[in-house]
C-alpha cells in the first residue's frame, strides 16, 4: 500500500539541506537526523518546521544535551506557549508540564490514553505539541499517531459532501468521567501522580468546531474528530450524530493511517495537533515513565 509518491519523502526534492529525514511509516511520521536541539540553527528550524507539516509527527533521538530551557526555546520558535487545560506547569517553568507514572502506580487509565487530539474543547486548541522523554520503561509505553489529513483525503466524495460545513461538539465530559478519580474538593483530581487543576465546567461545556478543518499554513483539509472528546454534531440529535461520529472515529484511526513509536530516553517528539490524533499505551506497570511536555498556542479552527 502506498499513500504518497516516493518523491514526497525525498529530502533533495523537498529542499532539506540542513537536516535528513527517515520516514517511520508510509502514512506519517519521520525521524529527523543531524540536528542537535540545544544548538539548532535558524536554517535547520525552518526545514524542521516544513518536515513537521509534511510528516505530521517528527522525532529526534539522542538529545542528551537538551534542557528544559532548550525545549521552551524551541517551542517559542513555533509560536506562543499554549495554555494547558489539565495541569499547572512545574516550578520555575509555568509552561512546562511533567507527565509521570511511577513504578508503583497501577491505574486503569493514564494521561493521554485513548485516541484524541489535545484539548479540542478549548476555543483555541493547541497547534503543536512537544514531548521529551526522560525516564522510559524497558518495554511498553509506546505512543501511536494517526494521520487525520490522509483520513479525510480517502473519504468518498459523497461523504466529504455530507460532512462539509458540520460542526462537532468537543467536550471533556466523557474523559473527566473515565480518567479521573473524584476527591472531596472540586478540582482536586488526579490521574496517577499527575495532579489536575482545571475548570471542569468550562471543559464540559466545550466548543463547537468544524468537523473538517483547514490547516492555516498548508491549506490542507483534515478530519477534526476523535473517540475521546467528540460528543455530538451541532443541529443533530444524539441518535442522528452518533452513527456518523462512530464511523469517522473508526475511519480516522484505521491502522493503515497510523505510525507507532517506541520511546527511548533523550528523545523529543513534535506533532501537529491540527493534523493528527495520538494515544498512549498503559502497558508498563512496574516501571517508571517520565516525560516533559510543552504546547504551542493555536487558533480558532476554521
Amino acid at each position: 500500500m502506498r499513500f504518497y509518491p516516493p518523491e514526497y519523502f525525498d529530502d533533495k526534492i523537498n529542499g532539506y539541506t540542513a537536516i535528513r529525514t527517515l520516514p517511520l511509516a508510509s502514512a506519517m511520521g519521520a525521524e529527523i537526523l543531524d540536528v542537535d536541539i540545544a544548538n539548532i540553527s535558524d536554517e535547520q528550524f525552518q526545514q524542521v518546521k516544513d518536515a513537521l507539516f509534511r510528516y505530521k509527527m517528527i522525532y529526534f533521538r539522542g538529545q542528551t544535551n537538551m534542557t528544559i530551557e532548550d525545549q521552551e526555546a524551541l517551542t517559542l520558535k513555533f509560536g506562543d506557549f499554549g495554555t494547558d487545560a489539565y495541569t499547572n506547569g512545574i516550578e520555575g517553568h509555568p509552561n512546562v508540564q511533567r507527565l509521570i507514572k511511577e513504578a508503583s502506580t497501577v491505574v486503569d487509565w493514564i494521561f493521554g490514553d485513548g485516541w484524541h487530539t489535545d484539548s479540542p474543547f478549548l476555543e483555541k486548541p493547541p497547534a503543536v505539541s512537544l514531548l521529551q522523554s526522560l525516564d522510559i520503561p524497558p518495554y511498553g509505553g509506546d505512543t501511536w499517531w494517526t494521520n487525520a489529513e490522509l483520513a479525510y483525503d480517502l473519504l468518498s466524495d459523497k461523504m466529504k459532501e455530507v460532512i462539509s460545513g458540520l460542526k462537532v461538539h468537543m467536550s471533556a465530559a466523557w474523559v473527566l468521567q473515565n480518567v479521573t478519580k473524584a476527591k472531596p474538593v472540586m478540582n482536586d483530581l488526579s490521574v496517577g501522580e499527575i495532579e489536575l487543576t482545571m475548570d471542569q465546567q468550562k471543559m464540559v461545556k466545550g466548543n463547537f468546531h468544524p468537523l473538517v478543518r483547514t490547516h492555516p499554513v498548508t491549506g490542507k483539509k483534515s478530519l477534526y474528530c476523535d473517540c475521546s472528546y467528540s460528543m455530538g454534531i451541532e443541529g443533530m440529535t444524539q441518535e442522528e450524530s452518533k452513527p456518523l461520529l462512530d464511523f469517522l472515529g473508526w475511519h480516522v484511526t484505521r491502522e493503515e493511517f497510523n505510525c507507532r513509536l517506541r520511546w527511548e530516553p533523550n528523545m523529543l517528539v513534535i506533532w501537529d495537533n491540527r493534523l493528527c490524533l495520538h494515544k498512549a499505551f498503559n502497558d508498563y506497570d512496574g516501571y517508571r515513565r517520565e516525560m516533559i511536555r510543552t504546547i504551542v498556542d493555536g487558533e480558532i479552527p476554521a
